[in-house]
């Protein structure tokens, strides 16, 4: 769940990327669409937000700054799945040049 961290009340345009930059302010990119370069971020409003680390920042659905908890980890891969991979993709190399 988030929480509201700043109000801001900034009204969003189509066609652009909002979010927060590294000085914690309100930046906007043009998002690249059908083969077109995104653009030069700039700034929309200044808030100068002091970032903890561990929390996810953005811009929420009313225009405001709002923060949630970052989820890190998730499963790791196997070591007994990776050694497979690797057996089978050597076996395949070794069968490859036997047919020469």
């Amino acid at each position: 769940m988030a929480e509201k961290v700043q109000k801001v009340g900034v009204k969003r345009e189509a066609g652009f990327l909002y979010f927060i930059d590294k000085q914690g302010d309100v930046s906007k990119a043009l998002m690249a669409r059908g083969g077109k370069k995104g653009g030069k971020p700039t700034k929309v409003a200044k808030v100068g937000l002091k970032k903890e680390s561990g929390f996810l920042y953005f811009l929420d659905k009313a225009g405001d700054i709002s923060r949630s908890v970052m989820s890190r980890g998730g499963t790791k891969k196997k070591k007994a799945a990776k050694k497979a991979v690797k057996k089978v993709a050597k076996k395949k190399v070794a069968k490859k040049g036997k047919k020469k």
